[in-house]
C-alpha cells in the first residue's frame, strides 16, 4: 500500500467497521471485550438508526456513531471522540439519559425500560491525571453504603492515550490497538492477535485501497478539523473578549476613584487611557449619584 492506512478513529471508517449488519461478528467481539454482559446478549445484535428521536424542535440534535439493541433489548451506543470537549461529561450523560427516555411511549409502563450503555472511545485523557486506567466503567451506587442502583445505566470510557506500551493480555487492549496503529506494519502485527481483529484489519486495508472511500473519509476528516478549529477560535475570542471587558471595567473603577478624589477629567483620561468622552460620562453619572 502506497498510502498510509485509514484510521478507524475516522468516524466514517468507524461506522463501516462496526455499524454494518454484515460485520456483526466484529461488533460482537469488540463489545464482549468491553462489557460484562451475559454471552447470550450478543447472539442477536441489531444495529439500528443512529439518530435519537427529538420530542421538541428545540431539543439538541443527537447523533450516535453506532447504536445497537442486544438480544434482550438492552440499548448500547458506541462512539469515537477524537477532539477534546470541555462538556463531554455532560454530553455523554445527556445522550445516555436520552436513550432511556426515548424507550417510553404513551401508555407504556416504566418497568419496560431496558438498560442503556454508552461506550466512548476517546483520543484524549477524559479523566485527566486522576487515573492511569484506560477503561472506566461508571455505574450508579451509594458511595456511603456501597448499595448499587438497579442495573439500568452504564457509561464506559476508553482513553487511547492511556493505553500502555506493553500488552495487558486482554482482548480489549488488542481491539484498542487498531485505533492507535498508523502504519501497515503495525496493523499487520495487530492482526495476529485474533481472527476477528485480523478480519477488522482486512476491512481497514480494503477501505484504504478504495479511492472513493478514501475521499469520503478524508472529506469527513477535513470537516472535523475545521469544526475543531472553529470551536477553538470561538473559545479564544471569548477569552479575549472577557479579558478586554475586565480591563475596561478595571480602568473605569480607577477613573471613578480619581474623580471622587477631585482629579480633573483631563487628568483622569490621561492616567487611565480612557477617552475624554468616557471620563466625562462617568463624571456625569457620579454627579447625579451625589
Amino acid at each position: 500500500m502506497n498510502k498510509e492506512p485509514l484510521s478507524p478513529k475516522n468516524d466514517f471508517v468507524f461506522k463501516q467497521l462496526f455499524g454494518e449488519q454484515k460485520r456483526l461478528n466484529l461488533l460482537q467481539s469488540f463489545l464482549q471485550s468491553v462489557l460484562d454482559l451475559p454471552k447470550e446478549e450478543y447472539s442477536q445484535l441489531v444495529v439500528i438508526d443512529p439518530f435519537l428521536k427529538r420530542e421538541h424542535l428545540t431539543d439538541k440534535s443527537s447523533v450516535l456513531d453506532v447504536k445497537i439493541h442486544t438480544t434482550n433489548g438492552k440499548v448500547i451506543d458506541v462512539e469515537i471522540q477524537v477532539d477534546s470537549q470541555d462538556d463531554m461529561w455532560e454530553r455523554v450523560l445527556y445522550y445516555t439519559a436520552k436513550m432511556t427516555t426515548e424507550q417510553l411511549k404513551s401508555g407504556y409502563d416504566y418497568d419496560l425500560i431496558k438498560k442503556v450503555i454508552s461506550i466512548i472511545i476517546l483520543d484524549w485523557p477524559m479523566t485527566g491525571q486522576e487515573s492511569t486506567a484506560y477503561h472506566h466503567r461508571f455505574r450508579l451506587f451509594d458511595e456511603r453504603t456501597g448499595y448499587r442502583f438497579p442495573d439500568l445505566f452504564e457509561i464506559n470510557t476508553l482513553e487511547l492515550p492511556k493505553l500502555p506500551r506493553q500488552s495487558d493480555g486482554t482482548d480489549l487492549y488488542n481491539w484498542l490497538r487498531i485505533f492507535t496503529a498508523k502504519t501497515e506494519e503495525e496493523f499487520t502485527m495487530i492482526a495476529k492477535t485474533s481472527p476477528e481483529i485480523s478480519q477488522a484489519v482486512g476491512v481497514i486495508m480494503e477501505l484504504s485501497e478504495d479511492e472513493q472511500t478514501r475521499l469520503q473519509a478524508e472529506a469527513r476528516e477535513k470537516y472535523r478539523r475545521d469544526e475543531a478549529a472553529r470551536r477553538k477560535l470561538a473559545r479564544r475570542e471569548g477569552r479575549d473578549e472577557g479579558i478586554q471587558i475586565g480591563r475596561q471595567e478595571g480602568l473605569l473603577e480607577v477613573a471613578k476613584q480619581l474623580l471622587i478624589g477631585k482629579d480633573s477629567v483631563e487628568k483622569v483620561a490621561k492616567v487611565t487611557g480612557l477617552s475624554l468622552e468616557e471620563v466625562q460620562s462617568l463624571a456625569a453619572k457620579l454627579s447625579v449619584m451625589n
